[in-house]
């Protein structure tokens, strides 16, 4: 049964293999039912299994020497009916346990997309893309065996094993103890293997998310281009290639870890039989407890219904152990601390006025560095336009994170109609404030899907109306396929410019009433930079607008400007005031002025 609650993560992980396994086992907490049933199955199974001895026994022993046909059809029959049980029970156990298994993946698949959907942007800025593909597909993909077949592996050859050997002693106990002197040696040799197992495949999954890292950056459009054009596609293939061949390493020690070991113990135990017999043959000639052929036949047939399901439960003990540090790195990802979080009880705005207020902020990424922003001070009235200007490295795109929280302020704080951000729900926030920035992010889907993003409801009138605002509804019409042409990975098949009017248009579907522009047409030529300046006036009309500017021609009409130096308020005013005052911000300005022309 599926969960409802996809925000769900199971508990901490606390250092130590048993409050590990512990919170393994709680995955499955919520398939309890299923789980039972899958139980009485193996229950089931195992009596079945155990009571074609005992038929065969009966068979040798007494039906025929006794020329009883009609107990030998009623006993052949009996044999038959406990095969047909045993694949009817087998058939049903899997399918119900490999339900619950793909439930328990999904379920780990959602919790640690779900926590990495609610990591700050910082996380993403230190961690590389394809590292985090790999946990997601690599990591949990691995352990499909684990918790689809594995865990119900281990029960049911765990209850035959028990059910077998309570079978063995009830036949004769003391070739019972022959069969399992050696069985406390194999249990320590499987173990052995086990820790071996788990510490190689720890490195072979860092080594599968460096390749997965290695492919995201390497194959990526953007990657393409710049290996080319940097002459390094032959450099990238043999990087890839000895990265691969560490890979190949690790596989086959992975493959082969206590192979051998394990081996022996197969060998060991499928020779038990030639001991059974020499046991008992021996026993009868020093004048010992003579056995019956059929107790033999049946003990023997036991002994071998033992070894696999021996064998396969020392194989799992294995298995799970190194499965182990795929758990590990799952949980490390589950144990992410969430920067930033909606409080307990959120205010929401049902309708947004668009103040923005930054009173007294300071900023910095960690305790060790030094302060991005220190002690910004604005007020941007409602319907109001800021910018801010400065040197690279002054603050600027940070002070912009802070108001839709991608980033939280470490001092002071900031606030949308006089609310703390910090207090509000993310509904609010991202139906309050919308971003425009110089990196146009599209996702390889059609034109529509893309503007959708911003309103999943837009009908085809509302895109069209979006577009022809941002000025780019004439060139998607003579596209062959119109709003149904697949933007490319990242966009690509559109123009620097083009990008822009399309994340213009699906922010105009968005409404926002707080639009922030963070640089959003430093990276185009003047020409394009006019009509993508067009769309942005038409979309910041009668909203509050925070434009972090590069080219200064583009903020001359602002309300305010800030000009931040070292994440210091240097300046403030409109742009004729500064031009006055020939402080930092002419400096900007006449720096720009020369410039121009080569643009």
């Amino acid at each position: 049964m599926p969960r409802d609650d996809i925000n769900w993560t199971p508990p901490p992980v606390e250092p130590g293999q048993p409050r590990q396994v512990r919170r393994i086992l709680t995955l499955f907490r919520p398939y309890r039912g299923r789980l039972a049933v899958v139980g009485l199955l193996v229950g089931a199974a195992s009596l079945v299994s155990v009571a074609t001895p005992f038929l065969l026994k009966e068979i040798l022993d007494t039906a025929i020497p006794q020329g009883r046909t009609g107990l030998l059809s009623l006993l052949a029959l009996g044999m038959i009916l406990s095969a047909v049980l045993g694949g009817v029970f087998g058939v049903l156990q899997t399918l119900i346990s490999t339900t619950v298994g793909q439930r328990v993946m999904h379920d780990l698949r959602t919790a640690v997309y779900d926590r990495l959907q609610r990591m700050s942007l910082a996380f993403f800025t230190r961690t590389r893309t394809g590292e985090v593909q790999s946990r997601i597909a690599n990591d949990i993909g691995g352990m499909q065996a684990t918790v689809t077949s594995t865990a119900t592996s281990l029960v049911s050859n765990l209850t035959s094993v028990v059910a077998t050997i309570v079978a063995m002693v009830a036949l004769d106990w003391r070739l019972t103890v022959v069969s399992l002197l050696l069985l406390p040696v194999f249990v320590w040799i499987s173990r052995r293997v086990g820790n071996e197992r788990k510490k190689i495949t720890t490195q072979r999954q860092k080594q599968m998310a460096v390749m997965a890292a290695t492919v995201t950056e390497s194959l990526s459009v953007s990657g393409i281009v710049l290996g080319r054009t940097m002459g390094r596609s032959d450099s990238l293939t043999r990087s890839f290639a000895q990265e691969s061949e560490s890979l190949v390493d690790l596989e086959v020690r992975s493959n082969m870890a206590g192979r051998w070991r394990m081996a022996v113990i197969g060998i060991v135990m499928s020779a038990m039989p030639a001991v059974i017999y020499w046991a008992a043959g021996m026993a009868l000639q020093l004048g010992g407890p003579s056995v019956s052929i059929g107790t033999l036949v049946a003990f023997v047939s036991l002994q071998q219904g033992l070894f696999r399901p021996a064998v396969s439960l020392l194989s799992t003990g294995v298995q799970i152990q190194a499965s182990l540090a795929l758990f590990q790195r799952i949980f490390e990802y589950l144990d992410l601390p969430v920067d930033i979080t909606e409080p307990e009880r959120p205010v929401h705005l049902d309708q947004v006025k668009g103040e923005v207020r930054f009173e007294g902020v300071e900023f910095r990424y960690d305790d060790k560095s030094g302060p991005i922003l220190d002690g910004i001070d604005v007020t941007v009235p409602a319907g109001s336009s800021l910018a801010v200007v400065g040197q690279t490295g002054a603050g600027k795109s940070t002070l912009s994170h802070l108001v839709p929280r991608l980033y939280d302020v470490t001092g002071g704080r900031v606030t949308l109609d006089g609310v703390d951000v910090r207090d509000l729900d993310f509904d609010t926030l991202a139906r309050g404030i919308g971003v425009v920035s110089q990196e146009t992010y599209l996702f390889h889907a059609t034109v529509a899907d893309n503007l959708r993003f911003a309103k999943p409801d837009a009908t085809d009138d509302e895109l069209r109306a979006a577009a022809k605002a941002a000025q780019i509804d004439d060139h998607i019409a003579s596209l062959p396929d119109g709003y149904d042409t697949v933007v490319g990975e990242r966009g690509h098949r559109f123009s620097g410019g083009e990008k822009q009017r399309l994340a213009i248009a699906r922010t105009i579907l968005r409404d926002p009433p707080v639009l922030i522009l963070d640089e959003a047409t430093s990276a185009l030529d003047t020409r394009t930079e006019r009509a993508v300046q067009e769309a942005i006036d038409a979309l910041s009309a009668n909203r509050t607008t925070i434009t972090i500017a590069h080219r200064l021609s583009t903020i001359r009409g602002a309300d305010q400007i800030v000009v931040l130096d070292r994440g210091r308020t240097a300046e403030r005013g409109t742009h004729e005031e500064l031009l006055e005052r020939d402080g930092p911000y002419a400096a900007l300005v006449r720096r720009d002025a020369q410039l121009e022309p080569t643009r």
